[in-house]
Formats: C-alpha cells, structure tokens, sequence
C-alpha cells in the first residue's frame, strides 16, 4: 500500500504538534548558539584577542570554534541516534548547551582570574564554545531526523521545516536578548559584563528542552531497528490511529531487514546528494550574514544600538520568509523552492558584491542582504533539513545524515574562519565568491535532487534499492525518475 492511499484522518494533530514542538527546540538551540556570538564578539575580540596581543586570523577562528564542536557532533550524531536512540541524543545535546552556556559566560571559573585575558583563558573559552558546538551538531542532526521519523509523510515537509523555523526563531530571540542587553549601554560596560550576560542567557532554553524531552516518546522506526516492535506499534497508534499503524509498522519492517546496514549500501549517489546538499548550504555564505551582521551594518554607517536593531529586523524577515517555505513546502515540493532560492540569493550576493566594489554604503546594500537572507530562509534554510531528513533509507539514515551533517559544519567552519580574511583582500570577491555558489547550487538541484513531496519514508527508499552500480552511473535518470 502506498503512502498516498493511507487514511491519516485518525492522525491525532495535537500529539503530533506537542511531540514536534519539543524537538524544535533543539532547533531553537541550534539558532540560539550560533548566533549569541554576533552580539558578543566584538567584546570578545576587545578581551580576549587585542588583549592578547593576537591576529585577526585567530579572531577569525575563535568566534568560529563551536563550528569545530558541530562537525565533531555531526559526525557522532549517527552513532549516538542509532546506539542510544534519537530520544536520548537529544538529551546529551540539551545537556552540552547548558554546560557550554555557563561556561562560555564565565570561562574564569575555577582555573583563572577574571579580566586578566591569557593563553589559557582563551583556550578553556574555545573549548566551551566548542561543547556547544557538539549540542548543535547533534540536534542539527537529530532533531529534524526525530521529527521525520514520527511524522505521517503528508506532514513531513511543514513539520520539519518547523524545525528550521525553530532554528532562525532561536536567532531572532538572540538577537532581541543581545539588542536588549546592549541597548542604552557603554562600550566599556558590554566588553565587561554585557557579553557574559548574552552567553548565558542560552542556559534557560537549554535547561527547558532537557526537562521536556523526559516527555517525548523514542521514535516508532528506531524501535523498530532495535526490536521493540510493540512500543514502535504504540507510538505510530497513538499518532496515526490503528488502522494505518500496522500498515506503516509493516513497511519499516521491510525496509530495515533488507540490505546490510552498511553507509554505501545503496549506492554512492544518495550520500554524495546528501553531502553536497550540506556544502552548498553554506558555500553560499549565509552564515557569514547571521554570525557577522552587527559587524557588517557598523561598515555600511550604522551606530551599536542601530546595528543590533538592523539585525532584529534581519531576523523578523528571517523568521517571515521561513514560514512562506513552511506554507509551501508541501504543496510546490522541495526542488522549487529550493532553485527559487538559489536564483535570490545569486541575484542579493552579486549585487552587494558590486556595491562593495564601487564602494557604495548606504540602505541599498540592506536592501539586498534582506533579498538575500530572506531568498536562503525560504529555501535553502529549512529544504536542505527537509531532504537530509527523509532523502535516506531507513537502515543507513543515522550513519548517512551523520555524514552529511558533519560535511554541512566542516563547510561551515571554512565558509566563516575565512571571511575576515577574505573581506581584509577584497570584500566585491567575497560576496561574488558567495554568489557563485549560488547559481551552482541552482545547477546542482536541477541536475541532481529528487523530489520527495508526499513520499513516504519507506517509499523514498525505493528510489536507491536496485543494482547499486546502475544507481551510481545514473544520477540524472534517477533524479528525472524521482519526479514523476
């Protein structure tokens, strides 16, 4: 039986949206932890990088660091969600972000005094900064996985790209916290206390999730992959109704004892799809615009309080045009919105790379890094979780996303270690650089990716089953295959 000829009108809605909106917040934790550090690190440069004496280079890299921490997370996420289960993945997760809260605010506790910057300072701040890092690599990973996995396929599209929705809403909170914190005080007050205050902020959602997650059933399909068939048959019951749980219990079973488990045993294709769906999400430079926009709104004239209010207004068209994907996702699929997106974020980059050139600072450089983040937020942001989610069969999906997660923070970390640098060479190569990527991730999802609108997570697999060799050599056929 098909996904498309299942009756979901038993489907209880209120569980299914209580269950998502828990393990969104991991994704509130994702967006919260990335980008505390836009408000805090210039503080963080004044204390810990010009009072050390040290380069914009290692600027570059410590405000980078949790990104360290999320390819370190991403790449045991797999590991973790197959070993432990989804379930508790995520509490590991919620615990390292409180962890790396307090320690990120107060990196002087125990070891050293504070305001006297050292070697050592710095390093234990690195190091907070970096179990942060493995919370979000695990939850980027995790979280949209845990939702896939429980919800019925009809659903699957709006109810992960919440999750994305949950990771620029936890940027927008940030960046009210920060602005808040920030506003109406000195320089000298937000380079001593202020910043500590941002950081440690992110302890009272992460202590909430880790409360909340005791709440939360363990996924129907990793029960099933561990023999916990009747647990697996009460949580699909109790979110699809009876009549439709046995069906799907049926197909899980088939799809997890079919094939060896191991990462290529589907063919290479479907990881390398994975892989450069995660590259290309952030070769096209959109983190360079969350981690570095009080930054760049100060370089186009902008005052402090202006700067942090320029980027709470970022935020709310962040948080706008990722509920227009959210609306959408299900009814236009994954690879339109997905080529839209591509086409707006080229058309924003090039243009702020010619207003760098010409050297042009004004509001029309606003202008187009809004036409930019909102053409991300209503794409590439929540479809490229959307796809990493439910693009892989069920037997290789912890070890695959776990894959294309860890490739997703790796291209993370070089995209954004490297844009100071890059910006100190020339800031119209920069963006051009970004804009670039943009049209070839347009080219790569025309070519390559497969719609999944309304597929089922069973049925998806069907796609890669087969000859693994004829897989491999036919990726434009599959993909044209996956559209009908």
């Amino acid at each position: 039986m098909t996904e498309n000829t299942k009756d979901y009108s038993a489907s209880n809605l209120p569980y299914i949206a209580g269950i998502t909106l828990i393990a969104t917040l991991g994704g509130l934790l994702f967006g919260y932890d990335t980008a505390v550090i836009s408000g805090a690190e210039k503080s963080v440069q004044a204390y810990l990088i010009e009072g050390l004496g040290l380069s914009t280079w290692v600027h570059g890299a410590t405000i980078s660091s949790a990104l360290i921490g999320c390819v370190i997370g991403g790449a045991i996420s797999g590991l973790l969600a197959s070993g432990i289960g989804r379930k508790k993945t995520l509490l590991v997760a919620a615990f390292l972000f409180f962890i790396s809260a307090l320690g990120s605010a107060y990196p002087e506790f125990l070891f050293f005094e504070q305001g006297e910057p050292t070697m050592g300072l710095l390093y234990l701040f690195n190091f907070y900064r970096v179990l942060g890092g493995i919370g979000v690599g695990l939850a980027s990973a995790v979280s949209p996985v845990y939702i896939g996995e429980i919800a019925p396929a009809h659903l699957r599209g709006r109810l992960v790209s919440l999750n994305q929705f949950a990771i620029i809403f936890g940027m927008l909170v940030v960046y009210f916290v920060n602005w808040g914190i920030a506003s109406g005080q000195s320089i000298e007050w937000i380079n001593e206390v202020g910043w500590r205050r941002m950081f440690l902020s992110e302890a009272i959602p992460a202590g909430l999730f880790a409360l909340l997650l005791f709440f939360v059933p363990e996924t129907p399909r990793y029960l099933s992959m561990v023999g916990r068939d009747e647990e697996a048959l009460k949580v699909l019951t109790k979110v699809n109704g009876p009549s439709v749980a046995r069906q799907i219990l049926a197909d899980i079973k088939n799809t997890v004892e079919h094939h060896s488990g191991k990462l290529l045993s589907y063919g290479r294709i479907v990881i390398v799809i994975g892989i450069l769906l995660s590259v290309f999400q952030q070769f096209v430079g959109i983190n360079v615009a969350l981690y570095y926009a009080p930054r760049i709104f100060e370089s186009m004239g902008a005052g402090k309080d202006a700067s942090m209010l320029q980027t709470v207004v970022m935020g709310v068209i962040n948080v706008l045009f990722t509920v227009l994907a959210i609306l959408t996702v299900d009814k236009w699929g994954r690879k339109p919105l997905l080529m839209i997106g591509s086409v707006g974020m080229a058309i924003g980059m090039f243009a702020i790379a010619g207003l760098s050139y010409f050297e042009i600072i004004g509001i029309s450089t606003l202008v187009f890094i809004i036409i930019y983040t909102a053409s991300f937020m209503m794409s590439w942001g929540p479809i490229c979780w959307v796809l990493i989610s439910e693009i892989f069969p069920n037997k290789i999906r912890g070890k695959a996303v776990a894959v294309a997660v860890a490739a997703q923070w790796a291209a993370n970390y070089f995209i954004s270690s490297t844009y100071p640098s890059m910006m100190e060479f020339s800031g119209a190569f920069t963006y051009g650089f970004y804009g670039v990527m943009s049209v070839l991730s347009l080219l790569f999802v025309w070519k390559m990716v497969p719609e999944t609108k309304n597929k089922s997570l069973e049925e998806m697999q069907a796609l890669w089953t087969g000859e693994a060799a004829s897989v491999q050599h036919k990726a434009p056929a599959m993909a044209a295959k996956a559209k009908v």
